[in-house]
């Protein structure tokens, strides 16, 4: 990289919202630990290798904060190269920096440390050990990740497999039709070379079959009925099931091969009725479809696609009321939806890439990071909830809201038209009250989104002026401290005394909005015990049975 490059990948980092697994900044200013920049190279390496990217960068002179510090480590032009060598010698294969790069900005000195990516197979050691990222923490790689890297060179794709026994009997022939007409809107410049060809060579042009070879690919999409004995053990199966707002099945289909058509039969059964905004003035449309039709084909197409074969499970689809929920088996191989949406790119490799190919040219299915960015961005234009994710278990779950779950969050939206969609996904997270993660929570609260102590935050002031909620502000926030304890020394003078169960009546209310029920009570809790701590009341019952009384100095 020339300056000029340097500088414009310095500065495109610096606008990240946050660090990711493979980007750490350090003040550095004038010295930095060896074994720390050892454990740093292992961990970066590591994590460009599970990412898919070339290469990580550990940078110094900057702050966690982004804020420009400088660094004076190693000014001498020699004992800075040497650190090439240093570095070589404690680690696998002598793996060492693609480059550091000395350069100026703002006048101040930065070192740019530019990490190569672990080769493909092989996880970097420092030391004899394994080290990677959670999030911005530095610890030991887990097992799990240092076999992910080891297999590498061992991944077989399942849908790629050649079936010797089947025949182009063994296809649909309306599922081929289907097939060529998809084709055709996929690659328009082509529909007249297309028309010229037969079946085999369609069928190898769409990537469904190796020089005229049947593929499980092609079983799965365009297979007979009765062809799916060719995927035993594994199943290709797709079941709908409606259910209604008690949670008892009302209706279900189980569909097969072939996949292209049963697609279109389960999309066919879900309901897209009309939805309807409560009228607020302007700001929302009288009514629209529950769901965007791109929605739930990208939803269904991906849960094709990325199906784990090998567990030899089915793919589940179900409808509720107000949402959709697929469901298919295997991991996540992104690893994080944040970082697919945000990022805008697909990942390094996928579980079944010969399916997926021939998916991409049948027009089933976008690219993996495109088609789910589309999809948040179609769930935003509507106000509605971002699609949620759970990755845990060896399973993929979507599941799609079709409502507006807080008017507060829909208004948001409509007034802050310049939020990006990062930044939308992570006001979701708070109006679902998930969890935000460190570098989330650094980020709202720099642009004064939201306000609250870990784990309870809100929207803040700013937000809640800017759509007309300071009532629902004000309610969040609560009073300060002394004013409840005001509160039950007054009720106390008045009555006498109070039981715990008048304690919780007088302040419940008065508490803010985004405590849970558990934390108004533990809160309740430290206010009676600073009081009683203090001797200002004293319990004259029992811990089961309270009776509170102003205590008598």
């Amino acid at each position: 990289m020339d300056n000029i490059e340097i500088m414009n990948k310095l500065q495109s980092i610096l606008k990240l919202s946050n660090e990711s697994e493979i980007i750490e900044f350090k003040e550095a200013k004038s010295t930095y630990s060896f074994e720390k920049i050892g454990k740093y190279f292992s961990a970066l390496s590591n994590e460009a290798n599970l990412k898919g990217k070339k290469c990580a960068w550990l940078i110094f002179g900057i702050n966690d904060k982004r804020d420009i510090i400088g660094t004076n480590y190693r000014r001498d032009t020699n004992s800075l190269n040497s650190l090439k060598r240093e570095v070589a010698d404690k680690t696998t294969n002598r793996i060492t920096f693609i480059e550091i790069h000395n350069c100026e900005y703002k006048s101040k000195r930065i070192l740019m440390f530019q990490i190569p990516a672990a080769p493909k197979s092989i996880p970097i050691a420092w030391q004899g050990h394994y080290f990677g990222r959670d999030h911005n923490s530095l610890g030991p790689l887990n097992l799990e990740e240092i076999e992910r890297i080891r297999e590498q060179d061992n991944i077989k794709d399942w849908s790629a497999a050649i079936i010797p026994d089947a025949s182009l009997d063994d296809l649909d022939k309306p599922a081929i039709q289907v097939a060529k007409e998809n084709f055709k809107k996929k690659f328009p410049d082509k529909i007249s070379e297309i028309n010229e060809w037969d079946d085999i060579t369609f069928l190898n042009k769409a990537k469904l079959t190796i020089k005229g070879q049947i593929t499980r690919t092609a079983i799965l999409l365009l297979g007979k009925d009765a062809s799916e004995y060719f995927l035993s053990p594994s199943v290709a199966k797709i079941r709908w099931i409606l259910k209604d707002s008690n949670g008892y099945d009302k209706d279900y289909l189980n569909v097969g091969c072939p996949l292209l058509l049963s697609s279109d039969r389960i999309y066919s059964k879900i309901r897209n009725v009309k939805y309807r905004y409560i009228k607020n003035g302007t700001i929302f449309p009288e009514e629209v479809d529950q769901y965007e039709p791109f929605t739930i084909r990208e939803a269904l197409n991906n849960c094709i696609a990325h199906q784990d074969y090998l567990e030899c499970g089915r793919i589940t689809v179900i409808e509720k009321d107000d949402q959709l929920i697929f469901i298919n088996l295997g991991s996540f191989i992104p690893n994080s939806i944040e970082e697919v949406v945000v990022e805008d790119s697909p990942p390094a490799f996928y579980r079944n890439h010969f399916l997926v190919t021939a998916m991409f040219n049948l027009n089933m299915v976008d690219t993996i990071g495109g088609g789910i960015r589309k999809m948040f961005n179609y769930q935003k234009s509507r106000f509605f909830p971002m699609p949620e994710y759970d990755l845990d278990n060896e399973k993929i779950k979507l599941t799609i809201t079709s409502k507006v779950l807080d008017i507060e969050f829909a208004r948001i939206l409509t007034q802050n038209p310049e939020l990006t969609l990062h930044e939308v996904i992570m006001l979701d997270k708070v109006q679902k009250r998930k969890i935000l993660s460190n570098e989330e929570i650094k980020h709202l609260k720099i642009k004064k989104f939201i306000e609250g102590r870990k784990p309870n935050y809100y929207f803040s002031k700013r937000i809640a002026d800017s759509i007309g909620k300071k009532a629902v502000y004000s309610k969040n926030t609560g009073f300060d401290k002394k004013y409840y304890i005001d509160l039950i020394i007054k009720a106390i003078n008045e009555h006498k005394t109070l039981t715990r169960k008048d304690i919780d009546e007088l302040l419940w209310d008065k508490l803010p909005d985004y405590l849970n029920e558990k934390q108004k009570k533990y809160k309740i809790n430290n206010l009676i015990a600073e009081l009683s701590k203090n001797e200002k009341i004293t319990n004259k019952g029992s811990n089961v049975k309270s009776k509170w009384e102003i205590s008598i100095n």
